[in-house]
């Protein structure tokens, strides 16, 4: 159940007892890089850093990071233990998320990190994150339309809810690809706020630190990764000097990868689980706006003279599934309808009916092959890898999708796939 608020998450948590500092990062898309981004270059810089995303990917306490490793189990569920404890001792009534996020908190604590990269849930105004204080920085990324039901249905009603994260006295920056109504709602707000607002573009940070050209060049960043890395390196100019005085924060940019998250443009082999020996692209792209960016990576990327790709598609309850996967299918590709199981920890998240996801296929253009196959994604798998032949073949539509995609890989038997080679 989703319920937004802060008088619960303010009960669970003691802010006297949070002994160190924030960057706060919220927006539709590119939030999960950039916490990515931010916690690698911190751990690189030598800060000892936590970072705290949402949803997670694979077991439920690999949202919590420390240095970039995550959280050991039995720290997680010990800690977590005692904060569920205390909400019932309190009867306060706290959500999955606000435990989660009291836990996440309190773990930072036990593990003395100096910075916490913390990704907002859902908005911002409200969201469970937002009773953190001690902000270094404040971080918007790209903002479009998701979650109307509970943010608004206009951009600017939504942006407002992301600008709610602004504090008083703590720079934010703003990703600067945003449309312009919703830069200049943000730079009104930052000025009843209280704080200052920097548009962050990535032809800016290129001339600030030309090494960036290279790394760009190199690794071959689409525009949406560049804007995110410009957003990255223009709330670190504000942070580090406050944690790190003296590190020169060009030292740091050897440690930029290309997929700063698994999930995110990630290209994996599905050996041993499928006998395809091509590489096969996961992406969690589950709004028209992620959707349109994954649609423009495929065309120029894996299309070859035009042709037609492979789609494992599953999506969560509440999309409008026509716009989602009007982006991403052409006519002619193929599409394999698949249902994520349940979310650890979210019961509200409900994976839609695959003869829905279907019929949306088939409304948005004229597909080529299509075929449903419930939860059984292995059998997806497959028949997708056999009607594919060797063409591109993309795993997309829900994170928690590519999270499943990922636990079969670990946990199947014969998988060559080391623990440490997952990137979480």
């Amino acid at each position: 159940m989703i319920e937004l608020g802060l008088s619960r998450i303010a009960r669970l948590v003691q802010q006297s007892n949070l002994s160190w500092k924030a960057i706060h990062v919220a927006g539709t898309n590119g939030k999960g890089s950039i916490t990515g981004y931010l916690s690698a270059l911190l751990t690189a810089g030598g800060v000892r850093c936590g970072s705290f995303t949402s949803p997670h990917l694979i077991d439920r306490w690999d949202c919590i990071t420390i240095n970039e490793r995550v959280v050991q189990e039995s720290v997680f569920r010990r800690i977590e233990n005692e904060v569920k404890q205390r909400n019932q001792t309190l009867d306060i009534g706290a959500t999955e998320f606000e435990l989660l996020t009291a836990t996440a908190f309190e773990i930072f604590n036990h593990e003395q990190i100096e910075v916490g990269v913390v990704e907002v849930g859902m908005g911002g105004r409200l969201d469970a994150t937002n009773i953190l204080r001690d902000v270094l920085v404040s971080i918007i990324a790209k903002i479009g339309h998701d979650h109307q039901a509970v943010l608004g249905n206009t951009i600017e009603e939504i942006a407002l809810e992301k600008g709610g994260i602004m504090k008083l006295g703590s720079p934010c920056v703003v990703d600067g690809t945003n449309l312009p109504v919703v830069k200049a709602l943000l730079e009104e707000h930052a000025r009843k706020v209280g704080t200052s607002v920097t548009f962050a573009y990535a032809d800016t940070v290129q001339q600030l630190y030309p090494d960036l050209v290279r790394i760009f060049r190199d690794l071959e960043l689409e525009p949406h990764q560049q804007a995110n890395l410009a957003s990255v390196v223009t709330a670190l100019q504000e942070a580090l000097p406050k944690v790190k005085p003296g590190l020169e924060l060009s030292n740091l940019f050897s440690h930029i990868s290309k997929v700063p998250r698994a999930g995110r443009l990630q290209e994996v082999s599905l050996e041993p689980l499928v006998p395809r020996k091509e590489p096969v692209l996961l992406d969690g792209a589950h709004n028209p706006q992620s959707a349109e960016v994954l649609s423009r990576y495929v065309d120029r990327k894996l299309r070859k003279q035009g042709e037609n790709v492979t789609w494992v598609i599953a999506a969560s309850q509440g999309k409008d599934l026509r716009e989602l996967l009007g982006c991403m299918i052409k006519p002619g590709d193929n599409v394999a309808a698949v249902r994520f199981g349940p979310v650890d920890g979210m019961p509200w998240v409900r994976s839609v009916k695959t003869s829905d996801l279907i019929s949306a296929a088939q409304s948005a253009c004229d597909v080529g092959q299509a075929k449903k196959f419930g939860r059984d994604i292995l059998e997806g798998l497959n028949w997708a890898h056999e009607v594919s032949a060797g063409s591109p073949l993309v795993i997309a539509g829900s994170l928690y999708l590519v999270s499943d995609v990922l636990r079969l890989r670990r946990d199947s038997p014969s998988s060559k796939t080391k623990p440490e080679e997952e990137d979480l």
